[in-house]
């Protein structure tokens, strides 16, 4: 195996013998929004977080009878560097381009990575405990497009 994606697999793949053999635990990937629904023009973003997806849901059901439950969060655009160096390279200026993404989601802004970092922590706890194999969108209500 080499390429896309698989660095969450050799993860998963290691820590899953380890929690079974602690009882159980909760493993939380980042897949996309663009990985359930592909937008146009980021074809290799697209099937990496697709397969990510794909992967959260096979191993969610393979190993729920261990106790270890695999779900993924899948945003839509977060506000971070990555996203503000992408525009740099297009030629944009970063915190415009940010402001224009901010106008197309309805609940009024882009993701900060915080945003996500809570959903995160939601689904490693205890609160998610019959949660297994999920693909949560936190999208603001923006759909892909």
């Amino acid at each position: 195996m080499g390429g896309i994606g698989e660095a969450p697999f050799r993860i998963c793949r290691a820590v899953i013998p380890i929690m079974a053999e602690a009882g159980g635990g909760a493993i939380v990937n980042t897949s996309s929004c663009w990985g359930l629904r592909p937008g146009p023009n980021h074809p290799l973003y697209v099937m990496s977080k697709a397969a990510l997806a794909s992967l959260t849901q096979c191993l969610g059901r393979d190993h729920a009878h261990q106790g270890i439950r695999v779900n993924a969060v899948c945003p839509n655009e977060v506000d971070t560097p990555m996203l503000r160096t992408g525009f740099a390279i297009r030629g944009l200026e970063a915190d415009k381009a940010v402001e224009e993404l901010n106008a197309t989601v309805p609940i009024g802004h882009i993701a900060s990575a915080e945003e996500i970092a809570d959903v995160m922590l939601f689904l490693a706890s205890d609160a998610a405990r019959y949660m297994c194999g999920a693909l949560v969108e936190v999208n603001g209500g923006k759909p892909v497009g």
